[in-house]
């Protein structure tokens, strides 16, 4: 009797315990600047949002749009001569002088770690030759390469202007497309760079202090840019990967220079502890109602591990993701083949995929731990009698 009395409260306390410790990890992130979002820099899908698609001033995080805007449309050794309207730009800058020749990609780091005014102004008029040229190539850029929905920038830098806007969402979506480019990414983590100026020699020391490691944390923080004026408040983009997930965190609107921090920070630990990516691997074939289809590309989606998920094609060819709770997260149209379909092959590649796409819950995991222990502490007792 006392045996079986022990076995039931080992079985109580071993589920019920790690079952706490799994619900603190999902909590929903506390997130207090106005607007935020945090998207899988793979997928593209939306982790958490905040008053994401909210048109807001972005501050000196348009630097990132200029950024991959001058890398994709300029040759980063041209020599730039700098303009006296580029250095009477007010706010943050690299000391410019008229006339002085500096390099597009020099401007390009100035502009990304020091935050320089003077430097996103000499770009634009170097790539576009005018302002108001640069307005309205940049805006085109943004909507037909990247596919922002609400986003309108009037100038590089991100100063003030009434329709100087975007989202929280557009700014992840243009930090995904930016962070594919292998010069971009080596630009945007830079810590420490020397500068060498006509009237000014330093070290630009990054103003973002998660890349400075200010802020600790135990995943790679793998680039960002942060702002500031009176109108926007704060404003903080950061990238960061663990694992084989890659993360984007933006946070818009706040009085506190420590809150975009924290917020991304809680981000992130909701993100990396709860979130993974998945692929379905480029040539994998579907079958439905003899019709043969198959992915022309990796596949990637984001699924909570906490989570089961299935999958659905129907005729037409759309792949869909489906939640257990048999809600749709996101589909893949699929391409049609019309060659002939080996029956043994295809059940087998849909068998792999289906079984590497649901999340096996962790209910069964603790019970299956439980019996085991549970079997082990009765057996030495009994031993013991």
């Amino acid at each position: 009797m006392k045996i079986r009395k022990l076995f039931i409260s080992i079985v109580l306390f071993l589920l019920l315990f790690p079952y706490n410790i799994a619900a603190q990890s999902t909590d929903i992130p506390k997130v207090f600047s106005e607007a935020a979002i945090l998207i899988d820099a793979k997928s593209g899908q939306t982790i958490y949002g905040k008053n994401e698609n909210k048109r807001m001033n972005p501050a000196s995080i348009t630097k990132i749009a200029t950024a991959i805007y001058a890398i994709e449309n300029g040759d980063l050794s041209d020599d730039v001569v700098i303009s006296e309207t580029a250095t009477k730009v007010e706010g943050t800058t690299v000391f410019l002088e008229p006339g002085e020749v500096v390099t597009l990609k020099k401007l390009i780091i100035g502009m990304i770690v020091n935050s320089g005014n003077d430097a996103a102004l000499a770009i634009a008029e170097h790539i576009d030759g005018s302002l108001a040229n640069f307005e309205k190539h940049f805006n085109a850029y943004l909507q037909d390469y990247i596919g922002v929905n609400n986003t309108h920038f009037e100038n590089p830098h991100g100063l003030y202007g009434e329709n100087h806007y975007s989202t929280a969402h557009d700014m992840a979506k243009i930090t995904k497309y930016a962070m594919e480019n292998e010069t971009f990414r080596s630009i945007i983590n830079i810590q420490e760079y020397k500068w060498d100026g006509a009237s000014w020699d330093t070290t630009l020391v990054n103003h973002h202090r998660l890349i400075l490691g200010e802020f600790p944390y135990d995943a790679q923080i793998t680039g960002g840019k942060n702002g500031f004026i009176n109108e926007s408040g704060y404003t903080l983009v950061t990238t960061a990967t663990k694992g084989n997930l890659n993360l984007i965190a933006v946070t818009m609107k706040t009085d506190d220079k420590d809150v975009p921090y924290t917020d991304t920070l809680n981000l992130f630990d909701f993100g990396f502890q709860n979130f993974q990516t998945k692929k379905i691997p480029k040539g994998t074939e579907f079958t439905v109602q003899d019709k043969k289809f198959i992915t022309k590309k990796d596949l990637l989606y984001t699924v909570n591990i906490h989570e089961r998920y299935t999958n659905e094609v129907d005729t037409s060819g759309l792949l869909t993701i489906y939640n257990q709770l048999n809600e749709p997260i996101v589909s893949f149209q699929l391409k049609s083949t019309n060659e002939p379909m080996q029956k043994e092959n295809s059940a087998d590649i849909q068998m792999n995929w289906k079984s590497d796409g649901i999340v096996v819950s962790l209910e069964v995991a603790f019970v299956c731990v439980v019996i085991f222990v549970a079997v082990i502490v009765i057996q030495r007792l009994k031993n013991r009698v």
